[in-house]
Formats: structure tokens, C-alpha cells, sequence
């Protein structure tokens, strides 16, 4: 080894001694945080929202911030996991850009619960069969999740966190080339976010949905001259290599998560309302039902309304707010809004999405 090389390398084996000392002071001051909390939530997400964007704002580079904060969610992931494991549900199987939102937000997942359905995420959470669970709830090109909102409806969860995930479809195959590719098997959301593309490359090739990408990588390995729209953690699960890289038509491609929760989250300092709305039956009620934010400065990032499923042709809306229920603009708001309001249910505070 050259002296030039033995310098730098000296330097960074001494660093990772450094590291590996303050990685294991933080984790027995974590360790003695978890003893005073006499049993309370383990995860916090308001802390950890606050620790990420406090150490984003002073990243001098040059790791980027996604890196700074990946790392530092697996910090703390591994020393939650010293006072417990966590349980965390969501759609499965292994492969799912579900379980890579999971993964994202929990800094990797030691218990990961595959569920078959968002039905089955819920109920596990419910049941307290698991800690948390994640369930998609929007995409950028697709829209809303209906199944996810008219479960919120119902459940007596709350919401505790949001994931962004950039949503990148990789094709994946055990053929030699594209040009052996004879079927493509993937989700219908993912055939359609990569429409464009696969009449550009794939004229004529037979494309058939299935439940999961996971599941497209699967039956991709098992046939000849089949290929998966999947996202690289598939490939590596199911041996397929990546032929086409990142074939979604639109590069913003993002689908949003929510992480459900049996408790309330703090204010964190940049939080996000999610609330379900009915109005009254009487003229003018839907505009009534957004007076109150106008009026005291809340603004509105998202309105979507629902069929009630409870009589024809009656809508419930589900809004999100900027700020948490606790601040007191957004709680003189909430409180017009159940007077002006034949429902009202706020489904949970939480951070935003530190991407």
C-alpha cells in the first residue's frame, strides 16, 4: 500500500472508532430515555421529524440529505430496537414499494408483517397484533387509495406519520434483452404509471396484472420470456436483473404512505391534520364547512371527496390541514367546523414527510 493511500485510510479507521464510541453513547442515553418513559410509545415520531430536519439544516455536505437522514433513521431504528422490536404491518409480500415505504420511515424493519390486504393491516394494528402499520393512501398520477379512506372512516386508529415515496418501476426479467420479453406481468397502477413507455419499447408484448409487483417478479422467474415492471429490491429477491431502468413515464412518480398508530403524536413544529367532513343538508354547506380555515389562516393541502356509503349520492370529504390540532389556530378552526358540520372526526396529527 502506498503511503498516499495509508494516510486517508489511517484517518478513517480512526473515525470509525470515534463513530462507533458516540454510536453507542447515544444508544445507552436512548436506552436510558426508554427506563423514564414507564411504558409509553416507543416510537416518536415528532422527535425523530425533529432530529432529521435539525441535522438536514446543518449538513454541510458532502453526503446529500437523503443520505444524512437514511443513516440516521437507522440510528435510531437500532436503538428503539434495544427497549423493544417493533411490529410494523403493511401490503405485502416482501418486494412491495409498501415495504420499502415501512423500511424508509422505521429505518429498516426487524419485524416486518406482510398482510395480504389493507384490510388485514388494520386489523392488526387494532387487534394490537402489531406496533404500527403502513398503508398507501395516494399517488401522483393515480389518485387516492379508496380502500385506505373508507377504512379511515371506520377505525378508531390514528394517524401518526406519512411516508413520500418516490415510486421507480424497473423492468425486470431473466431473459438475455428486451427483445425476448413476450409477457410483462405487474400491478394495474404500475402498467399504467408505465403506459407510455411500454408502448414505446414493448409494442404488442401481452401485459397482465396481478396483485403485486412482487408477485409480477415471481411469476417472471418461473417463465420463460416473461418480465416483471417491479422495483429493484423485487429483482433482488426473486434473482431477476434490471433490463430497463426507472421506465415510469413520469419521473415526479411519488405515492404517499400513511403509518397507523393506536396513540396521538405530539406537535413536532411542521405538522400535518387529517380530517373526514360531512356537510350539512342545506345550501351553501360545502363552502360553509372551509369558512372557518379561511378565517383563521389555516391553509387546506388537500379536499377529496367520497361516496358516505351510507346513503345515495351522499359525499363525506377528506381534507388535510397544515399545522396539528394542538396549535390553537387549527383548534379554534376544528372547533367551528363541528358547528358547522354533520361529521366531523380528525384522524390524526403528525409530522410532515421528511423526505
Amino acid at each position: 500500500m502506498s503511503d498516499k493511500l495509508k494516510q486517508p485510510r489511517d484517518q478513517i479507521d480512526a473515525i470509525d472508532e470515534q463513530l462507533l464510541k458516540l454510536v453507542n453513547e447515544r444508544a445507552k442515553l436512548a436506552r436510558e430515555i426508554g427506563n423514564l418513559k414507564n411504558g409509553g410509545p416507543i416510537y416518536r415520531p415528532e422527535r425523530e421529524a425533529q432530529i432529521l430536519r435539525r441535522l438536514q439544516e446543518r449538513n454541510a455536505g458532502p453526503l446529500s440529505g437523503d443520505a444524512v437522514t437514511a443513516i440516521f433513521r437507522s440510528v435510531m431504528s437500532n436503538c428503539r430496537a434495544l427497549e423493544k422490536e417493533l411490529a410494523v404491518a403493511f401490503l405485502g409480500p416482501l418486494g412491495t414499494f409498501s415495504e420499502e415505504a415501512a423500511n424508509k420511515q422505521f429505518g429498516g424493519l426487524s419485524a416486518p408483517v406482510q398482510c395480504r390486504t389493507i384490510d388485514e393491516v388494520f386489523r392488526m394494528v387494532e387487534s394490537g397484533k402489531v406496533d404500527y402499520g403502513v398503508v398507501p393512501v395516494e399517488n401522483s398520477t393515480e389518485g387516492a387509495v379508496g380502500r385506505t379512506l373508507d377504512l379511515l372512516m371506520a377505525t378508531s386508529l390514528s394517524i401518526c406519520g406519512e411516508i413520500e415515496l418516490a415510486i421507480h418501476h424497473n423492468l425486470l426479467t431473466k431473459a438475455t434483452g428486451i427483445s425476448s420479453v413476450r409477457k410483462v406481468y405487474s400491478h394495474a397502477q404500475s402498467l399504467s404509471q408505465c403506459h407510455d413507455w411500454l408502448n414505446r419499447n414493448l409494442p404488442g408484448v401481452e401485459l397482465q396484472a396481478v396483485a403485486s409487483n412482487a408477485e409480477a417478479a415471481k411469476l417472471a422467474m418461473a417463465e420463460e420470456g416473461a418480465a416483471a415492471i417491479a422495483s429493484r429490491r423485487a429483482g433482488e429477491l426473486f434473482g431477476l436483473d434490471i433490463i430497463a431502468r426507472n421506465i415510469e413515464d413520469d419521473p415526479k412518480n411519488t405515492t404517499r404512505f400513511l403509518v397507523l398508530a393506536t396513540h396521538d403524536v405530539g406537535p413536532s413544529g411542521k405538522d400535518k391534520t387529517s380530517l373526514v367532513l360531512a356537510a350539512k343538508n342545506q345550501p351553501g354547506a360545502v363552502a360553509a364547512l372551509l369558512a372557518p380555515l379561511a378565517e383563521h389562516q389555516v391553509s387546506m393541502t388537500k379536499f377529496e371527496s367520497r361516496p358516505s356509503k351510507i346513503g345515495m349520492w351522499e359525499y363525506v370529504f377528506f381534507v388535510d390541514i397544515e399545522g396539528h390540532h394542538e396549535d390553537a389556530r387549527v383548534a379554534t378552526a376544528l372547533a367551528e367546523l363541528q358547528k358547522k358540520s354533520s361529521l366531523l372526526k380528525v384522524l390524526g396529527s403528525y409530522p410532515v414527510a421528511v423526505v
